[in-house]
C-alpha cells in the first residue's frame, strides 16, 4: 500500500455547532432530561464546535484506488472530476451521494473504506440491514428510556472532522416500523442546503452536515425509495474480471504480510493468485488468513494452493469468468 506517500493536509476549520446555542439549550432544558443528555451538551463545550474540514492537495491522490479497487473504475473517474475542482478552487472535496450496486462480496464496502484512506478524513460505517427507526440516524427525543444522539451527531460531535465518509451498507435491506422510517432522515440530511441545519432530536441544536461523504451500497435499488434515489449517483459496480480479480488478491496479500512479520514474500506465488482469483473479494481475506495458518502448521513460509483448500470458509460460490 502506497498512501502514506500521499499527501492531503489539514487546510481549515468549520464551525458546525455554536457553543451559544449549547448553553442556551442547557439553560432550556428541564432538571427531568436525561443524565446523558446533560453529559453530552458538557462534551460539546469541552470540544467546541469546530472541526477539521480536510481538503485534498493533488489530482493524484485518488489514483492507488485503480490498483485497490480496479473494478470500481468508473467511480473513480467519477470521483477525480470533482478531485480535479476541489484542488483548483483550494476546497474540500465535494461530490453528489453515491449508490454503489453490485452482488454481495465484490467490494463495495472495501471501496469505501479505501476511499476514506485516501482522502485522509474520518469515516463512519452504518449497517443499515439492522436498522429499525430513523433514530438511529437522527437520534430518539431525550425522555425516552436509554435515548441518545444518532450516527451523524455523534460522527460530528466525537470525531475530529467536518467531512466525513459515512458508508450506508446495504441501504436496500433497512426495515422496520413504517412510522418510523429508518432513512427518513436521509431526505434533509443528502441535500447540502438542508443539512446544513441538521437538527439531532436528542441534542436538539442544529449542526452542519452539509460537509459529509455519503457512499451507499446495495444489492437492489428497487426496495429504496425513489426521492432517495433521486438524490444520489447510482453505479453498478460489476464482478472484477480474473486479471482484475488477480490484482485485488495480489495486494490483500501483500497487505496482510506487511501488517506482520510471520516471514512470508513480498510477493505471492502465482498459483495462489490463480486460486483466489476464483473468489469474491469478501472471501479472499478470510482465505488467505486460514491458508497462512495453514502454512505455517506445516511449517513454510511460503503459501501454497492447497492451504486454502482446507478452510472452514466455504462461503460464496466461486466467480465463474
Amino acid at each position: 500500500m502506497t498512501h502514506a506517500a500521499i499527501q492531503i493536509p489539514l487546510a481549515d476549520v468549520r464551525e458546525i455547532y455554536r457553543l451559544c446555542d449549547v448553553e442556551r439549550a442547557q439553560d432550556e432544558s428541564p432538571a427531568s432530561r436525561s443524565e446523558t443528555l446533560a453529559a453530552t451538551y458538557e462534551k460539546m463545550k469541552k470540544l467546541g464546535g469546530e472541526r477539521y474540514l480536510i481538503k485534498p492537495s493533488t489530482t493524484k491522490a485518488l489514483d492507488s484506488l485503480y490498483e485497490d479497487c480496479p473494478n470500481f473504475e468508473e467511480v473513480i473517474d467519477d470521483l477525480k472530476k470533482s478531485l480535479a475542482l476541489a484542488v483548483s478552487g483550494n476546497e474540500p472535496l465535494q461530490f453528489t451521494p453515491m449508490l454503489l450496486l453490485g452482488e454481495p462480496g465484490i467490494g463495495k464496502t472495501h471501496f469505501a473504506k479505501c476511499l476514506s484512506d485516501v482522502l485522509g478524513t474520518g469515516y463512519e460505517f452504518v449497517s443499515m440491514s439492522s436498522l429499525t427507526a430513523g433514530w438511529i440516524l437522527s437520534g430518539s427525543a431525550s425522555q425516552w428510556t436509554n435515548a441518545k444522539a444518532g450516527k451523524v451527531a455523534a460522527t460530528l460531535i466525537n470525531g475530529e472532522y467536518a467531512n466525513p465518509l459515512m458508508v450506508l451498507d446495504e441501504v436496500d435491506k433497512a426495515g422496520g416500523d413504517s412510522r418510523y422510517d429508518p432513512m427518513g432522515a436521509l431526505y434533509s440530511l443528502l441535500e447540502p442546503d438542508t443539512a446544513k441545519k441538521f437538527k439531532d432530536e436528542f441534542v436538539d441544536i442544529e449542526l452542519d452536515a452539509s460537509h459529509i461523504l455519503w457512499v451507499s451500497t446495495a444489492n437492489d435499488e428497487r426496495h429504496m425509495p425513489q426521492p432517495i434515489i433521486n438524490r444520489m449517483n447510482i453505479y453498478t459496480v460489476p464482478r472484477p474480471t480474473k486479471d482484475q480479480a488477480r490484482i485485488i488478491a495480489a495486494r490483500m496479500y501483500q497487505q496482510i504480510v506487511n501488517e506482520h512479520d510471520w516471514g512470508f514474500a513480498i510477493q505471492p506465488p502465482d498459483e495462489v493468485l490463480d486460486q483466489l482469483a476464483g473468489f469474491p473479494p469478501r472471501d479472499m481475506r478470510k482465505r488467505l488468513m486460514a491458508a497462512f495458518g495453514n502454512a505455517k502448521v506445516a511449517g513454510r513460509n511460503e503459501l501454497k494452493s492447497g492451504d486454502m483448500e482446507n478452510t472452514r470458509n466455504r462461503g460464496p460460490a466461486r466467480i465463474g469468468f
